[in-house]
């Protein structure tokens, strides 16, 4: 291969016309040379064929079909490229299904689920000749004011761990590879600033960030993985050799490509300023481990090769990136194709069984934070559905939906997305009640006039539901998603006006929070009749939580994050150490207003008599045991959760870490018990020498609703010698129900 047909294999190309800017600083790149020219030597990635604009799937198959032969006959190496694109909610393209957020994910608590709906996804690709996926994103939420909380999947990185992994071998499992994003610390920024430092300590990376990573390449089998923007004590990510190629490959023997986040490697010089020039962040990026250079070659073309031939990067190193990128196109079984067969002519890309898996998955989601009573609603005359979000569909979807992310640039253009609104489901849930709308106001501006309207809608009313929350969108667009960060966690706008108003119509409320992140509600759980949190619930979304208004869905969804007291007690995350809580040693309370875990159902679980096995070793496992039973009326889902804290250690250990946890439908009056495995890696953390370890001592485990709830409690002993962690040791707790 020459040095040009090398560099070809290593770079995308994203065609994209002017105007468009999904992604960050988009518009202060251009293209240098045009496609034709680009692609003169084959090429590695064409970057969002479907995802850039509205597009007609079925022309652009064959476009795609057209382009991909002319890449194997007037090309010397005969060389399809590799199709990628985003799919964090679902593929984002036009009418293409639309699941829930990440978040929902981390709420439903339902790991096979998650594989399910990946699945489906990964099928829609490969239908439409898309080869890679970027998701999932398992940064650990670490602070709710950072816009991209909505992407993310919870605040546990065990949680996140096996709901990603989940992700992962759905998507492969359909022949498509999936990117773990973003590798690593990116969710730990300054502030909950996008793109600020990162000043997390060893351990924390270590034991916290680092894990649900570590978990989708040993358990998932991820094929690719997708570099941070973020500097970790002054080192981007994407120089760091100690972390793209010590930790994922020497350590972990992760053997796919490593691709850059859209335009990470000139960032190296653009904003980290760690590199001269783009030739200079080209060769600091490939020699740190960084494969191919998305969305295109901005440093890996021109840049590259003048430092190539200037003999200031070592040719052997691009070299080491062409051998990964051409080994994951033969795995792909690009190398032999040669698109002679026709593309797809009818393609269904938001199918009955997508639609089925979507709404599955957002009635899980749905947490119901607190409730009087009222709910479910019991046949009501009047109800007024109040809101900026009650009456909109793209309320329902997050930043990375193509709704919200591409679509909202094309504002003539028909959505084609059946997606009910919460008001067009709840009329339809209450076919005998009379239904009024008014929005009150709107997501995210200082106009009160609306307000009027709806308190006099909710004054004629037996109920008010009020549903407030967030608009996704980029780069301040939106009130949630890249880049749009908030220095506050109350409602945006005037939404608390308008509730609090509602509410002092003397009218029952029944909040209902459309977010991509959690805000501080803890007045609105004092005020309000009930609250239900709904996370970007998707294109199924409003009729799931109609469902869960009228009762035609019990409520099963928990906090996969912190209910947030204030933006002044952030960051926190439940895995705090003790001083990391409330106490007498300041005046200011941190202790969030709900905790991680929580959520009502509509029925009632006792869990009683959990118990250990006797003597587990540092080296094996922990098996508890645990009895739950519905005592409610109705059927229900509870959470199985398990936790832990280590007694005694020499570093500082969190007052409580998820451990287990398992999903049970149990009838009225039903009884199970569940037996979760867990292995000692579960308790492992850093010591003061930098090994990550099991240590002999005591530990405390409960099982309870939540993370603060000890509701019934043993303590164990870890017996022998210190365990130093390796990846041959087991890291996913297996669950029994008997």
């Amino acid at each position: 291969m020459t040095l040009e047909e090398k560099l070809a294999q290593i770079v995308g190309f994203w065609e994209k016309e002017d105007g468009e800017a999904v992604a960050p600083l988009q518009g202060e790149f251009t293209v240098a040379r045009g496609y034709a020219d680009v692609t003169r030597h084959g090429l590695g990635h064409l970057t969002r064929v479907y995802g850039t604009r509205p597009v007609d799937p079925v022309e652009r198959a064959r476009w795609l079909w057209a382009e991909q032969r002319r890449l194997v006959r007037e090309t010397r190496l005969g060389i399809p490229a590799l199709v990628h694109e985003e799919c964090l909610t679902g593929l984002a393209a036009w009418t293409a299904a639309t699941f829930p957020t990440p978040l929902a994910w981390g709420a439903a608590w339902d790991p096979a689920l998650v594989e399910q709906m990946a699945a489906l996804v990964g099928q829609s690709m490969r239908t439409l000749g898309v080869h890679q996926g970027l998701a999932p994103v398992l940064d650990v939420i670490r602070d709710p004011r950072w816009g991209r909380v909505d992407e993310c999947i919870a605040e546990d990185p065990y949680l996140i761990g096996t709901l990603g992994t989940a992700y992962v071998r759905g998507l492969q499992g359909a022949g498509v590879h999936a990117t773990l994003k973003h590798f690593v610390g990116y969710s730990a920024s300054q502030a909950g600033r996008n793109f600020a430092p990162v000043h997390a300590g060893p351990r924390e990376v270590e034991d916290v960030l680092l894990v649900p990573f570590e978990m989708a390449v040993l358990d998932g089998g991820v094929r690719s993985v997708m570099h941070s923007y973020a500097e970790i004590d002054g080192v981007p990510v994407a120089a760091d050799p100690t972390l793209l190629t010590g930790v994922l490959r020497d350590r972990w023997g992760f053997d796919g490509t490593v691709v850059a986040d859209y335009f990470g490697v000139a960032f190296l010089h653009l904003l980290h300023r760690v590199a001269a020039d783009l030739g200079d962040a080209a060769g600091q990026a490939l020699a740190a481990g960084v494969d191919v250079e998305l969305p295109t070659g901005d440093a890996y073309l021109d840049p590259l090769a003048d430092a190539v031939r200037a003999g200031r990067v070592d040719e052997a190193l691009v070299d080491r990136a062409v051998l990964r990128a051409l080994e994951q196109k033969a795995e792909l079984g690009l190398l032999d194709a040669t698109f002679e067969d026709e593309p797809p002519t009818d393609v269904d890309l938001d199918s009955p069984a997508h639609r089925r898996v979507a709404a599955r998955l957002a009635e899980q989601s749905v947490v119901l934070l607190g409730n009087d009573g009222t709910l479910p609603l019991a046949a009501p005359a009047r109800v007024a559905v109040l809101g900026p979000n009650a009456d909109r569909s793209a309320a329902l979807f997050g930043c990375y939906s193509f709704v919200n992310h591409v679509l909202a640039h094309h504002p003539d253009v028909e959505q084609r997305l059946e997606a009910p609104t919460v008001r067009a489901a709840l009329a339809a849930e209450l076919p005998d009640a009379v239904v009024t709308y008014a929005p009150g106001c709107a997501v995210d501006d200082a106009d009160t006039s609306g307000v009027a309207e709806a308190v006099a809608l909710a004054a004629a009313a037996d109920v008010a539901v009020v549903v407030v929350g967030d608009q996704a969108g980029l780069f301040g667009r939106g009130t949630v998603g890249e880049g749009c960060d908030r220095d506050d966690l109350e409602l945006p706008g005037v939404q608390r006006a308008l509730v609090e108003a509602v509410v002092a119509t003397g009218t029952p409320v029944v909040l209902v929070l459309l977010t991509g992140r959690p805000y501080a509600i803890g007045w609105a759980l004092d005020a309000c009749a009930a609250v239900v949190q709904a996370f970007f619930p998707g294109e199924e979304g409003g009729q799931a939580v109609a469902g869960v208004l009228s009762g035609r869905v019990n409520p099963s969804g928990r906090l996969p994050v912190s209910l947030p007291r204030s933006a002044g007690a952030q960051p926190f995350s439940y895995l705090h150490p003790l001083l990391g809580g409330d106490g007498d040693v300041t005046n200011l309370a941190s202790t969030p207003v709900l905790p991680f875990g929580h959520g009502l159902s509509y029925t009632s679980f006792t869990r009683t008599g959990l118990t250990v096995d006797p003597d587990p070793r540092t080296d094996g496992t922990v098996t508890a045991r645990v009895r739950v039973t519905n005592t409610g009326t109705r059927a229900g889902a509870d959470v199985v959760q398990l936790y832990a804290h280590d007694v005694l250690a020499p570093v500082t250990r969190p007052v409580a870490q998820l451990v287990g946890y398992h999903r049970v439908e149990l009838e009225p009056g039903q009884s199970v018990e569940v037996e979760l495995v867990v292995p000692t890696v579960r308790l492992a953390f850093t010591d003061r020498s930098g090994r990550r370890v099991v240590e002999p001592g005591d530990v405390d485990l409960w099982v309870g609703p939540s993370c603060a709830v000890r509701e019934t409690t043993c303590r164990t002993t870890l017996t022998g010698d210190v365990h130093v962690v390796t990846t041959a040791d087991p890291r996913l707790t297996a669950a029994h129900v008997r």
